[in-house]
């Protein structure tokens, strides 16, 4: 059984990610830890006031999640009946990344998937703070969908690799785990900063196909192109369902999003991310 933990503000692009996940899990057994996190000053002190006596300002503040919470639950249970799913609801009243830590040791989480919260649709505009947060500081795999992307079978898979990054086993299972179940064939890509080719890299070619030998796979490279735009580029030109990547080093978490000061990139993407840790 696969815990996932769905994060949600109760916003549209909340919603979304909830029903691509889903959509993601079916046939499978899971159960979803829908969270919401509230903060004080989300909070005006005529909320409070009007709350009973014998009320704490912590049971006011949460109250109306739970009930929201317990609304959108029930809505997800009618949509999914015949699957094999549970719904647990959580509330907490805490710092956003805190709150999804605590939860993910406690609930033994297997994946959070979340949506690109504070986007409005621009290319400019990247995932938002709380995604971003929850990307550099919780040691968990984070699949992230796009504002209005909807499910499709996932038929192809790009698994990108940072010109300075080394193929490792360790944490790749949400990755394996999604090729497997949706039989989709592999698009390796290596971003290159010139065409030499090193011993590390020759080796991390033949590990890779060694380990992804049951698996329709290709290899590709793109050299001396920021980033994200040669991120953006393959998906494209690719038809890509899903970008997979590792992340480790702020360095390149920078670059993904940001790219060179001369190519004024920013990175939002086009189809869900599935970020792994190493």
């Amino acid at each position: 059984m696969k815990n996932i933990l769905l994060p949600t503000d109760f916003s549209e692009n909340a919603r979304n990610a909830i029903d691509y996940a889903l959509e993601f899990f079916k046939n499978e057994l899971c159960t979803f830890y829908v969270l919401n996190v509230q903060k004080a000053s989300n909070y005006m002190m005529d909320d409070l006031m009007a709350a009973p006596a014998n009320t704490s300002i912590h049971q006011s503040v949460v109250q109306g999640s739970k009930e929201k919470l317990s609304t959108l639950i029930e809505a997800l249970q009618e949509e999914i009946e015949h699957e094999n799913y549970t719904f647990q609801a959580i509330t907490d009243y805490d710092i956003f990344t805190d709150a999804i830590k605590q939860a993910v040791k406690s609930k033994d989480i297997d994946l959070i998937v979340m949506g690109t919260n504070g986007a409005t649709g621009a290319r400019e505009v990247v995932f938002g703070s709380n995604t971003i947060n929850v990307i550099r500081k919780i040691d968990c795999p984070v699949l992230v969908i796009p504002q209005g992307y909807t499910f499709k079978d996932i038929k192809t898979v790009q698994y990108t690799i940072d010109y300075n990054d080394h193929f490792n086993t360790e944490n790749i299972e949400p990755l394996v785990d999604t090729l497997i179940k949706y039989k989709a064939s592999l698009r390796i890509l290596k971003i290159k900063e010139d065409d030499t080719v090193t011993i590390a890299e020759f080796d991390d070619k033949k590990h890779l196909k060694d380990f992804f030998k049951d698996i329709n796979h290709t290899f590709h490279s793109i050299t001396n192109v920021p980033t994200p735009l040669a991120i953006d580029s393959f998906v494209q030109i690719m038809d890509v369902d899903m970008n997979a990547m590792f992340i480790h080093r702020e360095t390149f978490l920078d670059r993904f999003f940001h790219g060179s000061e001369t190519s004024k990139i920013s990175y939002g993407t086009r189809v869900p991310l599935l970020i792994m840790h190493n």
